[in-house]
């Protein structure tokens, strides 16, 4: 079920093994261990915290109290929630995360009243929520050609590559629609073409405008995994417009899956190199891919996004998804081409981590609507 919270909680994701106590640096320049960031619900209280080799979660505020209390540390507040620490890692809080990890690995407190286990606590979106959910429509060969014969796949991927243009973005709206791993998928009342489509996030570190894609990388904070989920029913026919109507498409409740965390960006190198992203329904992969597929990469995404409109921290961008989409009819249990209520959505990124859902069909509509709102799917596209 979809939580509706007003707080916000972060935790920091170590995601290697840790190397001996006698090697831990504790100055802040570097740390004994990749981590990645998020916020949680731990025992029903939005706590700020420390996550270690995805299995142990440290309270962030705790851990950074106990490593001031020698006074050996200058305090430094911790923020009370994802933007904060975002807006505020490079300049301040990179090292001080870096002092927490190297303590906390270096001198054996993975034992501490402070630690979790990350199966005890709840995941919640890392950024609740951003002011920007931009997307990329369009951007991998394989989706461009959905349901081709490989011949086809290769004549259509040389037309493109000899006249990518620019990309084609979208923005989905973020509180309501963005929603953390373990939260149910909704599908709409009555809309039953519902897809999926697993993509990279980009988490926007730095403000920018008219960012070349030579300094992209300057402005980014880290990455996570993100889906797309997409309503492919259209419009009821008549009104105004023929067209396809992105709000209808793209705009409904739960429809923007975020985390399970974020990697900063110097754990996790170059995506445009290592890049592998999947999506697995009910135990069936349907979709997989590498960077290599992309037909815009990142740092032009960001190229373009930021000719646009200038891009804050904790901004989010995706960058599109592979083909196996709904549109692909990739052969599943239920013989549809679409979401049914009750399969299991597990939609994965190596490097990061994986997004895991349920999804379900929207109840207690209310039956005093007045005919003004999107109606179900079978009501106006009988028999199809």
């Amino acid at each position: 079920m979809q939580r509706i919270l007003t707080f916000t909680a972060l935790v920091v994701i170590a995601s290697c093994a840790p190397q001996a106590a006698n090697q831990t640096q504790v100055d802040g320049t570097t740390s004994v261990e990749p981590f990645k960031v998020g916020t949680f619900e731990i025992q029903g209280t939005p706590t700020v915290g420390i996550v270690l080799r995805d299995a142990l979660i440290v309270d962030l505020g705790e851990a950074n109290a106990a490593l001031e209390a020698n006074g050996v540390y200058d305090e430094i507040a911790m923020p009370d929630e994802m933007l904060g620490l975002i807006s505020r890692y490079d300049d301040e809080l990179k090292p001080r995360l870096y002092e927490i990890v190297n303590n906390v690995v270096g001198n054996d407190l993975l034992g501490a009243d402070y630690v979790h286990r990350v199966e005890d606590v709840d995941i919640l979106p890392p950024i609740m929520y951003p002011s920007k959910n931009m997307n990329a429509a369009v951007n991998f060969y394989t989706h461009a050609c959905e349901g081709c014969t490989p011949e086809q796949l290769a004549a259509r991927t040389r037309q493109r590559q000899e006249n990518r243009g620019v990309p084609y973005l979208f923005l989905k709206p973020t509180r309501g629609a963005v929603i953390g791993s373990g939260d149910d998928i909704v599908m709409p009342y009555g809309r039953d073409r519902i897809e999926w489509e697993v993509e990279l996030a980009i988490v926007f570190g730095r403000e920018g405008k008219y960012i070349s894609a030579s300094r992209a990388y300057d402005h980014v904070f880290g990455y996570m995994v993100a889906m797309d989920v997409s309503d492919r029913g259209g419009r009821p026919p008549g009104g105004y417009g023929s067209g396809q109507d992105w709000f209808v498409g793209k705009g409904h409740d739960t429809f923007a899956p975020q985390g399970p965390w974020i990697v900063p960006k110097e754990f996790y190198g170059d995506p445009m190199e290592r890049l592998h992203q999947s999506l697995v329904i009910d135990g069936v992969t349907v979709q997989e891919a590498q960077a290599g597929d992309m037909i815009h990469n990142i740092p032009e995404l960001i190229e373009y996004a930021s000719s646009l409109i200038t891009v804050f921290p904790g901004d989010v961008l995706q960058s599109g998804t592979s083909g196996g989409t709904g549109a692909g009819r990739v052969e599943r249990a239920t013989g549809s081409g679409y979401l049914q209520a009750g399969e299991t959505i597990s939609a994965s990124i190596e490097g990061i981590g994986t997004l895991t859902h349920t999804v379900v069909a929207e109840e207690g509509v209310p039956d005093d609507l007045s005919g003004a709102q999107l109606p179900p799917t079978r009501t106006y596209r009988p028999g199809r």
